[in-house]
């Protein structure tokens, strides 16, 4: 496997290392790292033995991967030379609303370039990443790319023109689930349970449904439909639902945030 270097040593960057090094897609060696002036690459490079430099050189030298995972602001930060140390590499870029237009001014000399939208849960190796490349990807660069994306969980293709309603979907849905787990603690605290026994059975519960929907293929409807009975519970608590407009409410979120991302991109 190719020697890779990380342009930031966040959250989503270290999730990336340790996925990568706990899969054994890559040997601590063949792994390096750098930072802003902080101490996030240095104590990355600590914990799991990559290497760390804030050395240009060193993070290009005999690097065929150059995986972009800074704050996106922080890429015109990037030394001039970037682009020249980028030739003949693959650029995986992790930054959120940075289009591969943009991408391509930047590293006009790179052998391909990869647009990536993660999202949070790729920190426990329970994500979803979407990517799109400027290229047809080489058999030998897709395999390296979904062998990294797969240190974040799961992985989908598709053109770019999509991404922004990947990010309004499974970019921002984390903090739409957490809303609603909140929402539903603070339910069964109304409804007379203690919030850290409220709060347990509401993540739970999206936890498990989550789970039964990836495991058994079947969709959520047809699952749904299994557990609600005429005249019972369930359905008296989804005919609630329908009635204050839940799918049409979730349907204006994603709408919304997927039209901020567009805006953003501009």
């Amino acid at each position: 496997m190719a020697k890779i270097a990380f342009f930031g040593a966040g959250r989503m960057a270290t999730a990336m290392v340790r996925g990568m090094l706990a899969r054994k897609v890559y040997a601590p060696r063949n792994i390096i790292c750098t930072s802003a002036l902080d101490d996030t690459a240095e104590k990355l490079a600590g914990e799991t033995g990559i290497a760390f430099s804030l050395k240009l050189p060193d993070l290009t030298r005999d690097t065929s991967i150059l995986v972009l995972a800074m704050k996106p602001q922080q890429l015109d930060e990037l030394p001039e030379e970037i682009g020249m140390e980028s030739e003949g590499k693959l650029v995986i870029s992790i930054l959120a609303g940075k289009t591969l237009r943009e991408l391509t001014e930047r590293f006009s000399s790179a052998r391909n370039i990869v647009r990536v939208m993660p999202n949070t849960p790729g920190q426990i190796g329970a994500g979803i990443s979407a990517f799109s490349a400027l290229e047809p990807l080489s058999e030998e660069d897709r395999e390296s790319v979904q062998a990294i994306l797969g240190s974040l969980g799961e992985w989908v293709e598709l053109p770019e023109d999509q991404l922004d309603a990947v990010t309004g979907l499974s970019g921002s849905g984390p903090a739409y689930i957490f809303e609603f787990i909140a929402a539903l603690r603070e339910a069964g605290v109304a409804a007379g349970l203690a919030p850290a026994v409220a709060e347990r059975l509401a993540s739970h519960t999206v936890y498990g449904a989550a789970r039964l929907v990836i495991e058994t293929g079947e969709t959520p409807e047809d699952l749904r439909d299994r557990v609600t009975s005429p005249g019972g519970t369930t359905l008296a608590g989804l005919e609630t639902l329908k009635a204050g407009g839940f799918r049409e409410l979730i349907r204006d979120t994603v709408r919304a945030a997927t039209e901020r991302s567009r805006e953003l991109a501009q």
